[in-house]
């Protein structure tokens, strides 16, 4: 079983397995896909993470391939460049791409193929050319302007200055022909070899601080999951400097509600659900960064003690203000890849560049663009996610895994920057709290705490609980966009009693989920 954002990709991972490969070759050959056919959320521009269950050794490793700020940039070098805090966008955004390394590493230590096999289909829609998917379409035309700020930009990802239609076929064979060298090559050329010098060389002609020496000491980071009983099962996530344990602290804080007993989509139960996010959040703001560097006690936040002071801070019938840091503790676009293969071996991926095109900047003639993960730091001396040299920004991309007496129940992931672990709550709520399938629980209705911390409420959520929610005191988001705000997300689900895979994607993306 595969899953994942654009039918293309799904396609691709079918064929590694058919190929001899398993699930994690799977999930790497659906990475490179989507660097093609889904180009403004991943690439080997940005970062990647992953939780790999290996059934022969019945063990579950965790991924960190997340790059870290260059070793010339410090707040001081960003305030002395005119900066009051960090760029949302450009080359000073940039931070030490880590994805390619991390899917080498994930195929060289679990997979059945090589690197080579899993870019094979990206180099063909990469050269040959694809038709450009509807969401992806949509989502592609929000950010004409920002590409056609940069010649480069510009020329990979415009046609004729546009972005491409739904159905319009795209091509980038600069990316075709940086694959090709990358087979031939190895990835070590992006980190030690040619092509690490012309992204260096990029980055100096820019303004930018990344240079070789920052590409040549990066390394994947292999961790411990974080683990967190829920509902008679585990949930897995990955520690700092990613945002998974704010998902297992709303779930900690929440588990002590009848939640079973109210409507998923009624104002008591959303309250409830807004309130714990802010909770968690207002600790992840203040606290999370750089496994190093955190000062979030990881254990506290999932403890029943902590969920039960967490508790005391939320009236049944009123908004909190967005609440201080630490105040329940003891003194104190991306994409999403599932795949499970015939042995019982599942991949979690998650690979990202940020923000749509990530820092708008191409690599002339390389088909690629740097993700702008460096504009999560602080210029904060005193936050513990100030920008340090060397160090990792807090991350955004979470995957899940969810264990049942030991062996794999689920993988999943619901994508969108900070969307992410209020989805990865919502969708567990769903399922294990209110009883939905695997469909259901992906396509219900979501809430989400917006950064301006008024709670946007997707549509399907009735007019009655909106009013109740407003009465209470929560601000909500009511602007009128396109936008998608939150997220989309995909699941692989074992049925152990049938000894098959169940699939479900997000109806809010283009993408699938295929199983033979």
């Amino acid at each position: 079983m595969v899953a994942t954002s654009q039918p293309l990709a799904c396609i691709s991972g079918y064929r590694a397995m058919l190929g001899g490969g398993n699930a994690v070759d799977a999930a790497v050959a659906m990475a490179a896909t989507l660097s093609v056919v889904e180009p403004y959320s991943v690439g080997i521009g940005g970062d990647c993470f992953g939780l790999f269950y290996r059934k022969d050794q019945d063990r579950l490793f965790g991924m960190n391939a997340s790059g870290r700020a260059p070793m010339r940039a410090d707040v001081d070098v960003l305030r002395g460049l005119g900066h009051a805090g960090m760029p949302a966008h450009g080359i000073l955004s940039v931070t030490t791409p880590g994805a390619l390394a991390g899917w080498a590493d994930a195929v060289a230590r679990f997979g059945r193929l090589n690197l080579a096999d899993a870019l094979q289909d990206a180099i063909r829609y990469a050269e040959n050319g694809f038709p450009v998917s509807e969401v992806i379409a949509g989502e592609w035309a929000q950010e004409e302007n920002m590409l056609a700020g940069h010649p480069a930009s510009a020329g990979t990802y415009l046609i004729a200055g546009r972005a491409p239609e739904p159905g319009q076929v795209f091509t980038n064979p600069d990316l075709a022909a940086t694959y090709r060298h990358i087979c031939d090559a190895g990835p070590e050329t992006f980190y030690r070899g040619r092509l690490a010098s012309r992204i260096a060389a990029f980055s100096a002609a820019e303004g930018g601080l990344l240079n070789e020496d920052d590409l040549a000491r990066h390394r994947t980071t292999w961790v411990e999951p974080l683990t967190m009983g829920f509902r008679g099962m585990t949930v897995c996530e990955l520690p700092p400097n990613g945002q998974g344990v704010s998902a297992l602290e709303i779930l900690n804080i929440l588990s002590g509600y009848a939640l079973d007993q109210l409507r998923p989509d009624g104002a008591e139960y959303l309250h409830l659900l807004a309130e714990a996010i802010k909770i968690a959040f207002a600790n992840r703001d203040h606290f999370l960064t750089d496994a190093d560097h955190c000062r979030l006690p990881l254990d506290e936040v999932c403890s029943a003690a902590y969920g039960r002071r967490a508790r005391r801070l939320i009236h049944p019938r009123r908004a909190m203000a967005f609440p201080p840091p630490g105040a329940a503790l003891n003194g104190s676009d991306t994409v999403y890849i599932a795949a499970a293969d015939a042995d019982g071996n599942v991949a979690s991926l998650i690979s990202s560049i940020f923000m749509p095109f990530g820092s708008g900047m191409v690599v002339p003639g390389a088909g690629f663009a740097l993700h702008n993960r460096g504009s999560s730091f602080s210029l904060d001396s005193g936050h513990p996610n100030c920008l340090l040299p060397g160090k990792r920004p807090m991350h955004t991309i979470i995957p899940g895994m969810l264990m049942n007496g030991g062996q794999v129940q689920m993988a999943f992931g619901v994508m969108g920057g900070d969307m992410q672990p209020q989805g990865h709550a919502q969708l567990l709520l769903n399922l294990l709290v209110h009883g939905m399938n695997l469909q259901e629980s992906i396509d219900a209705p979501r809430l989400r705490l917006m950064p301006d911390r008024s709670i946007y409420l997707e549509a399907g959520i009735p007019a009655a609980a909106r009013d109740r929610l407003t009465k209470w005191g929560h601000q909500l988001d009511r602007s009128p966009t396109p936008v998608n705000k939150v997220g989309g997300g995909q699941a692989i689900w074992r049925d152990h009693a049938q000894g098959v895979w169940l699939g479900a994607s997000d109806r809010r993306k283009d993408g699938c989920a295929l199983g033979w």
